[in-house]
């Protein structure tokens, strides 16, 4: 049989005399078996796998334009380090990017940026226009090392500012409303916002709490977003809620009804259905956001007399201005351990002065 050559793909004999198939550029390998060596199968299967490759290749952003700089920051390792919801909210602004990813680098300046974020708040919203502001902050600031870009032209772009008329997001709660809440709510739905009220974890994070990251009686845990190691004393108001809740096998400390972990999406339905009864019967606000009980234990902390270091240490954050930010309506050291027991008898004894709303029927 005559040797066989097909432009792009190495065909070759192994050790054990067996002929093998790849595509040079991709390495996709060739079924010999279903696409016999030189049959119309396998020319149609190297046709296929050609075109793919092309295909494939013409989605790659052009050397030299504003698509190869996100390019080079996504794959950049600051960017893989990134919490799964940052890497997701990111692409999303990258899809936004898609129209205007082959505009040249040269062409790229602060006047070009600005223009982008001001089309950006008029069609998606000061928020995400921001957050594109931030990802290509970014993307210039890693790709300048790099020499691939002169400045970071995202620097100087004014951030968008919240609207006045907005309510705020992610308020801090009320005594009562939290206590309402507690002795109301369905067990699984208690449980899970009596830890995140007595450890201020974020949603996300309290709802794939393993049972094993509770160690003598401390919650050890690094915090999603920003990866920083929180080491929170469980208190025993929140042991004994807990205890009140349902017992099941999963390896979380918080179930579903069907005693498996729960997803983020999931608990969110479940809160958010029970919320807004509630809200219509005028027992809860309909703001109340999970969110918000992180500010809530920020808030009760400040006035409480705790220091920002405390409250970021707690909350979980490196910086203490992000403790301010959730500390922020608050009207106004051993470190956690302190905090914690400051926080817990603040509780106390604000429960002592609340009566809890009666339970709706």
């Amino acid at each position: 049989m005559a040797f066989i050559r097909v432009r792009g793909f190495k065909i070759f004999k192994d050790r054990h005399g067996r002929s093998r198939c790849y595509h040079r550029a991709t390495g996709h390998k060739i079924d010999l078996k279903r696409c016999p060596l030189g049959s119309a199968e396998f020319f149609a299967e190297c046709e296929k796998v050609s075109a793919l490759a092309l295909a494939m290749k013409a989605k790659q952003p052009k050397a030299g334009t504003l698509g190869a700089l996100v390019a080079y920051y996504l794959n950049h390792e600051h960017f893989r380090s990134r919490s799964e919801r940052t890497r997701a909210d990111y692409q999303k602004q990258v899809k936004f990017l898609a129209p205007i990813l082959d505009v040249p680098v040269p062409e790229i300046d602060t006047p070009l940026i600005v223009a982008i974020h001001d089309k950006a708040s008029q069609k998606r919203g000061w928020r995400q226009a921001n957050m594109l502001r931030t990802l290509l902050s970014e993307v210039f600031r890693f790709c300048k090392p790099a020499g691939l870009i002169e400045e970071n032209y995202a620097k100087a772009v004014i951030a968008k500012p919240r609207p006045a008329n907005r309510p705020r997001a992610n308020r801090p709660w009320e005594i009562e409303e939290l206590l309402f809440v507690l002795a109301n709510a369905p067990p699984q739905i208690a449980a899970a916002v009596a830890l995140m009220a007595n450890t201020g974890l974020d949603p996300s994070d309290a709802l794939r709490l393993r049972c094993d990251a509770v160690v003598d009686g401390v919650i050890w845990v690094g915090r999603g977003k920003t990866g920083e190691p929180v080491a929170i004393p469980v208190p025993e108001r929140l042991q004994a809620a807990l205890e009140c809740a349902p017992k099941h096998d999963a390896i979380t400390l918080l179930a579903s009804t069907m005693g498996e972990p729960w997803t983020y999406n999931g608990f969110s339905t479940v809160w958010d259905r029970w919320k807004r009864q509630q809200a219509k019967d005028g027992h809860l606000s309909g703001d109340l956001t999970l969110k918000g009980l992180r500010h809530t234990m920020a808030t009760v902390l400040r006035e409480a007399g705790a220091d920002l270091r405390q409250i970021a240490d707690l909350l979980g954050q490196k910086t203490e201005s992000m403790a301010s930010w959730y500390s922020r309506d608050a009207q106004l050291s051993a470190r956690n351990g302190e905090a914690m027991r400051v926080y817990d008898n603040e509780i106390e004894r604000r429960t002592k002065t609340v009566k809890p709303k009666p339970k709706s029927v």
